[in-house]
């Protein structure tokens, strides 16, 4: 697979363009998408929460997080980035956002903006809410993909959900990365 970033830009939503959505009993959040290409094999950049976590604890997510007072939402994902994982904004090329994803259960409304990166970055995860710094190819992702049953705070839940190796990929994350699939599969 061939990533063209300058086709996934054009699909997506400009970046100067989202605001908080502000709806009531959610909170806005932003998550930067971070895209690498390794020789026409593209991937992104995810990370496992610590165990010991109060919320998401041991969870797969993209690097993000609630803005500051008086923060928007694209620097709030490019600084919770560079928190989380020691991604250098100054590497990032924002191409675009994707549509907002809302959790059930905590209320937030998720801003994606989706990246690319370049293939030779290493990250170091931030001990205090980073387990491990995950680069997963997205023919993985798509080899991983099912609808799969689960079970969260007691209630049976059918979701997306994508399996790499011992990795499981649910929630918001794996919407994001539907949505995301769905943008890189149009045609044209």
């Amino acid at each position: 697979m061939e990533l063209k970033p300058d086709d996934l830009r054009a699909a997506l939503l400009d970046p100067g363009e989202v605001t908080p959505v502000g709806r009531r009993g959610s909170v806005d959040a932003a998550v930067l998408v971070p895209i690498f290409d390794t020789g026409g094999r593209p991937g992104v950049v995810l990370t496992e929460r610590r165990e010991d976590l109060r919320r998401h604890a041991g969870e797969i997510s993209f690097p993000g997080g609630r803005p500051e007072a008086d923060e928007s939402l694209l620097p709030a994902a490019l600084r919770e980035a560079e928190e989380e994982i020691a991604l250098d904004p100054g590497e990032v090329e924002v191409l675009g956002v994707l549509e907002p994803v809302s959790t059930v259960v905590t209320g937030y409304m998720i801003h994606p903006f989706v990246a690319t990166i370049p293939t030779d970055l290493s990250f170091e995860p931030n001990p205090d809410e980073v387990a491990a710094v995950l680069l997963i190819h997205l023919d993985e992702l798509r080899q991983g993909f099912a609808m799969r049953r689960l079970v969260r705070r007691g209630v049976p839940i059918k979701t997306a959900t994508y399996v790499v190796g011992e990795h499981l990929i649910w929630g918001a994350t794996a919407r994001i990365l539907r949505s995301l699939f769905e943008l890189l599969d149009e045609p044209g």
